[in-house]
């Protein structure tokens, strides 16, 4: 690890989560585009709306990366570019949104139709459910819900894009 990446690391508290390894998991069909339906509060999307994540594959055989929502204040669309490499996993990625710094995309959970996605980041303070579509029903969502309290994630802190996908309390 580097001395910024240490650096960086040290900045991000939270107990480290890591994801088990999927040897079947075919990157090429999880490209494309992904809806975040919920997602743990963190500083880089905090006030977005509407958040969306691109994946393309690159000539050089990386990832391209783009991360974009509303702003709910301003009503204007931010943008946040990447590129992803693979990790030590097939559902490993490192990503880097600056040169050197990293931070982990690890697919916790993926149906067999890769229309839904469970992510973490690596610690118990990043956490993203995505799909396909921008709204999930109740019994597609439990399963992620599920995935994410085994890993040990606190899934009442959950920020929800739409009223449809929040679990029935």
């Amino acid at each position: 690890m580097s001395m910024i990446q240490t650096i960086v690391t040290s900045l991000f508290h939270g107990h480290s989560v890591k994801t088990d390894p999927m040897p079947d998991f075919n990157l090429e069909r999880y490209l494309g585009e992904w809806h975040e339906i919920a997602r743990l509060e963190n500083w880089f999307e905090r006030g977005l709306s509407r958040v969306l994540a691109r994946y393309d594959r690159r000539e050089d055989g990386s990832i391209s990366v783009v991360n974009s929502g509303y702003d709910v204040r301003t009503g204007e669309r931010k943008e946040a570019r990447a590129r992803a490499v693979a990790g030590d996993a097939p559902n490993h990625l490192k990503v880097y949104f600056v040169p050197l710094v990293y931070g982990r995309y690890e697919v916790a959970f993926l149906d067999e139709n890769y229309t839904r996605s469970v992510v973490s980041g690596g610690s118990l303070n990043y956490l993203w459910l995505l799909a396909r579509s921008p709204q999930l029903k109740d019994d597609e969502l439990q399963p992620m819900l599920h995935c994410a309290e085994k890993l040990g994630y606190d899934t009442s802190r959950l920020i929800y894009a739409n009223v449809q996908a929040s679990p029935d309390k």
